[in-house]
């Protein structure tokens, strides 16, 4: 512990392991090459922390979404995706794979038809960086959340 640290305060983790910090960062630059548009990119990213509850996040991927084009009306219902008709067919199934693998806690849904549902949608590829892209903003949302 650092004798300037109060023994609760956060950890840096970027300071202390910096060299993991640049690896996630070479993550998601490699990911970005398969095919998923950004604007699919920030409903996940804004969905996910959503439901992870990551004020810092929101914030961010809100304020990104919009500077990339993303209307308010879009981002303002996305809570309740489901019930509205803004969304594509596209989006919303991988705003079901989102919830599905964001979600821990509780029964977990059949994979089998969120699966099926995105190959109508999806190359096999994209779904896989779609799945890895869920993966780390999850992560990101911890990190974050381990600072409150």
């Amino acid at each position: 512990m650092n004798d300037t640290d109060a023994p609760s305060s956060p950890v840096h983790l970027e300071q202390h392991i910096p060299d993991v910090f640049k690896a996630l960062q070479a993550v998601h630059r490699a990911n970005d090459a398969h095919g998923l548009e950004q604007p699919l990119r920030h409903l996940v990213h804004l969905r996910a922390s959503q439901i992870n509850g990551c004020a810092h996040c929101i914030r961010m991927h809100s304020r990104a979404a919009r500077e990339d084009g993303e209307t308010d009306a879009r981002l303002d219902h996305l809570t309740a995706w489901e019930h509205m008709a803004e969304y594509t067919e596209a989006e919303r199934a991988a705003l079901a794979w989102t919830e599905a693998l964001t979600r821990l806690t509780g029964a977990h849904p059949d994979f089998g038809p969120l699966r099926a549902r995105l190959r109508r949608q999806f190359s096999e590829e994209q779904i896989a960086a779609l799945t890895v892209e869920i993966a780390m903003i999850n992560q990101w949302n911890r990190i974050a959340i381990s600072r409150h």
